[in-house]
């Protein structure tokens, strides 16, 4: 019997209709096809794994970078289905994730970090598993951070070949050609062949604006002063988030915080959910934050500090308008904001050359514990003989250079004279669709001053309970 997946759509998650490239994918996994798919923001990828799981026999995994995304990706399913849900991550104690392993049998949707996912007691778990599907979601990460940051994205293959490799979804809203090809051969590595089904990274609801500035801080609160709704600001720092929402806090009446790395799980999630439920209207955050956000009426994306890959920012301005809504993203640009990414791509170098010495000079059993955690990460996949020091090396230099290319990209975005959004389709390899494009970008006489009109603000439904005034006081206490 042939399913009707539009009658499978409005039963199971209420919807009339599929989002650009989403049959497509389930129609692939539901013939047993292997799939990537690169699907924009805002277009419901989640759904795919989430329908086609429901559909087939077993378990689901989904391989997820981050906790707020697991955590949110857990939340949306509770909402849509009464099947057991799980994360594997980090934020469980001992004791929650031995009863989590024991009872692994009984979850449907198990969605756990890399890291996790290669310990070995996960995986001899998992492997037990009858699996209907092996999802990596935000599978550019295998590109953008296997190898030099979080190279367990690198291993996905041989969690694969344990579980008999098991009908396999990657998705991604951004990839260059040479990203697709170094996904493919990751994630894919039996067969190196898969269904695609790739879509444009063009948002055309969202406006594309670069400001060359010699005073961000007022030019960004001039901005926030006209646009009076809800956005987030991202920044390369943390003491540049709390700052920020100092700064707003001190000069508007919007309801503002910030976002990153260094604040407790908790108080990550509750600020997360607070910003998804309009209980806060700003939010300034490392890139720590959004990735999968279930949030349709972000109006604006605005960067203080300049990214470093067209890759990133095309990912991050996605948050906006995922209701398909007029939307902008806003970058501010001073003389000299790259340096930041420079500090950090020299301190990358450094972190290979100590531990190459190290290895070289046979003293690592001796400063092994003084190793930060990515050196571990790189001494542990030499000791265990994955790589030579040599191969090691030549891995990381070649990430080096990209990251420098990258960041040259970045740059040549800021100061092009030509349409913006021409420029981002070329760099993803797309055909050029701007021609017809209204509000298009600064370059192509958008003016902020008319396009704010258009950008018109969902309203909130909801009151601050007072345990979340609890938190920003508190929040705004450790600034003093």
């Amino acid at each position: 019997m042939t399913l009707n997946l539009n009658e499978q759509l409005k039963e199971m998650f209420g919807f009339e209709s599929f989002k650009p490239g989403q049959q497509e994918v389930i129609e692939h996994l539901l013939h047993h096809e292997d799939t990537f798919a690169v699907l924009p923001t805002g277009t419901g990828k989640s759904l795919c794994y989430q329908m086609v799981g429901q559909l087939l026999d077993g378990a689901v995994i989904i391989v997820s970078p981050l906790l707020s995304l697991m955590e949110d990706q857990v939340v949306q399913l509770q909402r849509k289905t009464t099947l057991g849900i799980v994360a594997l991550n980090s934020s469980l104690t001992f004791t929650e994730k031995q009863y989590v392993l024991e009872h692994l049998e009984q979850y449907k949707f198990i969605f756990v970090s890399p890291e996790t996912l290669m310990q070995s007691a996960v995986r001899q778990r998992i492997a037990k598993l009858k699996l209907a599907l092996f999802v990596v979601d935000e599978a550019h990460c295998v590109s953008q951070w296997g190898v030099d940051f979080r190279p367990e994205y690198t291993e996905l293959a041989k969690v694969q070949a344990e579980c008999g490799y098991p009908l396999t979804l990657a998705l991604t809203a951004t990839a260059t050609l040479q990203v697709r090809q170094e996904i493919i051969e990751l994630i894919f590595p039996q067969k190196r062949a898969c269904a695609q089904v790739i879509f444009s990274v063009n948002r055309p609801n969202i406006g594309l604006v670069v400001e060359e500035t010699t005073d961000k801080e007022t030019q960004l609160i001039t901005y926030l002063q006209q646009l009076q709704q809800r956005g987030i600001i991202y920044c390369a720092t943390r003491k540049t988030t709390e700052q920020l929402a100092e700064l707003i806090h001190s000069h508007t009446q919007l309801k503002t915080a910030f976002y990153h790395g260094g604040l407790t799980p908790n108080e990550r999630s509750l600020l997360q959910q607070q910003f998804v439920a309009n209980q806060l209207d700003v939010l300034c955050a490392t890139n720590a934050f959004g990735m999968g956000i279930d949030k349709p009426d972000v109006r604006f994306v605005i960067h203080y500090d300049c990214p470093d890959s067209l890759e990133n920012y095309v990912q991050e301005i996605g948050r906006a308008g995922r209701d398909g809504e007029n939307s902008i993203a806003i970058l501010l640009y001073q003389k000299g904001d790259e340096k930041i990414h420079y500090f950090f791509q020299a301190q990358s170098q450094l972190d290979r050359e100590v531990l190459q010495q190290l290895i070289q000079t046979e003293q690592v059993t001796e400063a092994a514990p003084q190793l930060n955690e990515i050196q571990q990460k790189w001494l542990a996949g030499y000791l265990q003989e994955e790589y030579s020091l040599s191969e090691l090396k030549q891995r990381l230099l070649r990430k080096e250079k990209e990251r420098q290319q990258q960041l040259k990209n970045m740059l040549n975005y800021i100061h092009t004279r030509q349409c913006r959004r021409s420029f981002i389709q070329a760099y993803f390899s797309e055909e050029d669709t701007v021609e017809s494009q209204e509000n298009c970008c600064d370059r192509c006489g958008l003016s902020f001053d008319n396009y704010q009109a258009q950008i018109v603000q969902s309203p909130g439904d909801y009151e601050m309970p007072v345990h979340w005034e609890d938190i920003l006081i508190r929040l705004f206490k450790d600034l003093e």
